[in-house]
């Protein structure tokens, strides 16, 4: 003989831990099924580190050309996964009423945010650890406090995430998919990635020197080449950015 209750259903959300956990999942497995975002996030950065090293296409200043472009690429990886990649998957999620459905579910706007910054998290660790064996084999010498690079690319994940958030959720699917490749170029050339700052003129270096992509490779590049400690400039205006963009992005973001 049953207990009376043993078998009724409990209505109720799930923890908020559990169901951002169990969407970071899906998010990460989506992520390594597709094929273009694998393009992306892993094959051009790993294309860009190996000829750039290996052909002199820029002039890199003294010192192996390795040692300034590694940490330009890591930049650039963050930059492909949190903000592109992420920016394209979830507006055509928003398109085809993805977002629309989950909007309907227990999981609010924040925790969606932090699920598909956990996943992004997730991705850039494989895309560092593939980065780094390659930059390695091609000579590089890294120096610096780990702690400082983590937090770094910590920062620069939440900024370009909540940028790639807001783009996503305010810009129709195909405005999203051009203006997120197009951003990619340009701060590709110029956001110190593979291109030093000081080739541009004074008043551009200024400019540039804020946006967040030249923020996280030149900290990057200080703490890695140059073994220094804490760059307090540009975690300063990584942090700026991701407040704002994380800030915007849950204020604006439409789930259709």
């Amino acid at each position: 003989m049953s207990v009376e209750g043993t078998y009724a259903p409990k209505p109720g959300a799930a923890p908020l831990p559990r169901m951002i956990r169990a969407q970071a999942l899906l998010e990460t497995r989506t992520l390594l099924r597709n094929g273009e975002q694998l393009l992306l996030t892993v094959v051009i950065p790993t294309l860009l580190l190996v000829l750039f090293s290996a052909v002199d296409i820029v002039d890199t200043g003294a010192g192996e050309r390795v040692d300034f472009l590694a940490p330009g690429i890591l930049a650039l990886a963050v930059l492909s996964t949190a903000f592109t990649g992420q920016a394209i998957s979830t507006g055509f999620e928003r398109r085809y009423g993805v977002l629309k459905r989950l909007g309907a579910s227990p999981l609010p706007r924040w925790g969606l945010m932090a699920a598909k910054t956990c996943s992004v998290l997730v991705i850039e660790a494989l895309q560092i650890v593939l980065l780094t064996v390659v930059a390695l084999a091609l000579g590089w010498s890294p120096h610096g406090n780990p702690a400082a690079v983590a937090l770094l690319l910590v920062l620069g994940t939440a900024a370009f995430s909540g940028l790639g958030l807001l783009m996503a959720g305010t810009l129709r699917a195909e405005a999203t998919l051009a203006a997120a490749n197009l951003v990619f170029i340009l701060l590709l050339i110029g956001g110190g990635v593979v291109v030093p700052m000081d080739k541009f003129p004074q008043g551009a270096q200024d400019a540039l020197g804020l946006l967040p992509i030249a923020a996280l490779s030149d900290g990057l590049r200080d703490v890695l080449r140059h073994g220094a400690g804490l760059p307090w400039a540009d975690l300063g205006i990584l942090a700026v950015w991701a407040v704002l963009g994380l800030g915007a992005a849950a204020r604006f973001f439409r789930w259709e």
